[in-house]
């Protein structure tokens, strides 16, 4: 609770915490608008592959054109404008920036970026939560080996939620489930690119398609993400990934302790201390009363019966028998509460979540019968959607990671609903993120 005075004196003592921003999309932006009005704060340089168009993102941001004017960082540290380049080597040779933010969104290219920003010896900030299933437990031990912070980003529900699990188990509370809200049904797994609008236009007031990434916007609906979220809440938790995955039960934020409890007592959890995602939608496609589609939540069990008295007198949204409760937060700003991430992990050394081991995993998951030939689409598109799925499953199966299943051609006939394994498609092993994947799970499933 102390940041912001941290950064006061930074800013006093004339030694802002220094940072670069790879990739000026929506989550670089909404960070921007804020990165800009926070004392002790300097974003020395933003690395985009368009720098006109990181001008113009800044623009939008409120940034006065000055402020995006340096020439070169030299002048930006020296100023405190902002220096927009594509040279991300350049960036990192500097000693002056002291934290990363990786926020590319792209598994293969996060990757790569996250090991020059860790050999560089400067700390990164892990928006790119698709890298992070990728690879991120690999990722976070080489940053621990050379000394530097590997954080997951606050404002991303992943982060959130592990704020939410750390609070409980401080508070010395036993976990029963932890997760967030989204809309779902059981149909939207088949979505494409295409047939997303179908959707997008039921909830959403459209008038210019060309402003909507479609694969993107797929990617939330059809399961992917929330697999790709759970699963970096249980590689940074511990809590345990269900045996089939995601269950998307329909749950108000007052039903969240009676929905998510063990199936034993009465709810729908097949195993306790696990991940879950509950749907803003009924399975007949009505809205749930008060939806948790945007928050985060965790419920956790009174073990005592004074306990248990103690969730009822203080109207901890308890089951009807006062031993499973429930707290929540109504919604997540992603990019413009990353700044704690960036705080944290220069003033405190510390991540706001990490991954600590591999126990989750998100497996490419066939949307239709495939054939041999075809060329997967990868997060968001017509032909998989990511599956959650125990580590120790993907490793013994060989099933082939999501972040993997872009522009590689199918090697056998799949049908639907089918998780692809390694052996499925032609991959070039040569790829950086290819070997270090493999180098992952050989160094994981080795103990």
């Amino acid at each position: 609770m102390n940041l912001s005075n941290m950064l006061a004196h930074r800013a006093e003592a004339g030694r802002p915490v220094r940072v670069a921003l790879i990739g000026a999309g929506k989550f670089g932006s909404m960070y921007l608008t804020q990165a800009r009005l926070t004392v002790g704060v300097h974003v020395a340089a933003i690395v985009d592959l368009d720098p006109a168009r990181a001008r113009r993102t800044l623009a939008t941001c409120g940034w006065p054109s000055e402020q995006a004017a340096a020439a070169s960082l030299d002048e930006a540290c020296a100023s405190g404008a902002t220096f927009v380049t594509n040279d991300l080597a350049a960036v990192l040779s500097d000693g002056r920036v002291e934290v990363v933010i990786e926020a590319t969104g792209d598994p293969a290219v996060g990757i790569r970026h996250a090991l020059a920003v860790i050999e560089a010896g400067k700390h990164v900030v892990m928006v790119n939560v698709e890298a992070d299933v990728l690879a991120g437990p690999l990722l976070a031990r080489r940053a621990e080996q050379a000394g530097v912070v590997y954080s997951l980003a606050w404002g991303d529900q992943p982060a959130l939620i592990c704020e939410h699990v750390d609070w409980a188990r401080a508070c010395g509370f036993k976990v029963v489930c932890a997760g967030k809200g989204t809309r779902y049904l059981p149909t939207y797994h088949q979505l494409t690119p295409e047939t997303v609008w179908d959707v997008l236009t039921q909830y959403l007031h459209i008038t210019d398609r060309s402003l909507i990434n479609p694969k993107m916007f797929n990617s939330f609906l059809d399961g992917t993400k929330s697999g790709i979220e759970m699963t970096a809440v249980c590689n940074a938790t511990g809590l345990l990934p269900q045996p089939d995955g995601l269950s998307f039960p329909p749950a108000s934020r007052f039903e969240l302790s009676t929905v998510l409890r063990p199936k034993e007592a009465g709810g729908t959890l097949p195993i306790t201390g696990t991940t879950e995602v509950v749907s803003s939608l009924t399975r007949d496609g009505a809205d749930v009363p008060h939806h948790l589609a945007m928050g985060t939540f965790v419920v956790i069990e009174g073990e005592t019966d004074y306990a248990r008295q103690c969730f009822r007198e203080y109207h901890m949204l308890e089951d009807e028998t006062g031993r499973y409760a429930a707290l929540y937060r109504p919604t997540h700003m992603i990019g413009m509460e990353l700044g704690l991430s960036v705080a944290s992990a220069v003033l405190r050394k510390e991540p706001t979540g990490m991954p600590r081991g591999f126990v989750a995993d998100v497996v490419a998951t066939a949307k239709r019968n495939l054939k041999a030939g075809e060329m997967l689409d990868g997060e968001g598109g017509a032909t998989v959607w990511g599956k959650q799925q125990p580590a120790s499953v993907s490793l013994e199966r060989g099933l082939l990671p999501l972040g993997l299943a872009a522009h590689v051609k199918l090697l056998r006939d799949i049908a639907e609903g089918e998780m692809l394994r390694w052996d499925d498609v032609a991959i070039d092993t040569t790829q950086t993120a290819v070997r270090f994947r493999r180098e992952m799970e050989a160094e994981f499933s080795a103990g």
